[in-house]
């Protein structure tokens, strides 16, 4: 099976992940937007048993704005490494430009409606989320 490794920015926190992500996409909220400080978030969602902190867990801290969407960092230079959504989606989101050799390939883009960087991708905008994630499954334009 396939594994790939990730770091945070000085190496403290490794990650590994196992597989291929259950699930890749784009995603336009503003919470995703004002954490990350740019106008998408690349996001690439993991079965919790195929991903794994393999070195530093002790210099991670995390931060819940919203309930069962814990954000993970390094308190060492600050990288961002990982969003737990175990409790809500049942998925681990690592983010994707982290991991090294890992082919990113999003095949749809999440919450639209709140898109500051419109991209003409060809891919499915959804106005929210796919409705087994929770949401209305609305589509829109590009």
């Amino acid at each position: 099976m396939t594994k790939y490794k990730g770091e945070c920015f000085c190496g403290s926190v490794q990650v590994e992940v196992t597989g291929e992500p259950a699930v890749m996409a784009i995603c336009h909220c503003k919470l995703c937007r004002g954490w990350s400080a740019a106008p998408v978030t690349g996001a690439a969602l993991w079965e919790p048993e195929n991903f794994k902190v393999s070195k530093g867990e002790e210099f991670l801290s995390s931060y819940s704005k919203v309930q069962g969407h814990d954000r993970k960092w390094c308190n060492k230079c600050g990288g961002h490494v990982y969003v737990d959504h175990s409790t809500t989606y049942g998925k681990i989101d690592v983010y994707a430009s982290i991991l090294k050799d890992f082919e990113y390939k999003p095949t749809f883009h999440v919450n639209y409606e709140s898109s500051i960087l419109h991209i003409k991708d060809g891919l499915p905008k959804f106005k929210d989320f796919p409705e087994p994630f929770g949401g209305s499954g609305e589509m829109m334009d590009e």
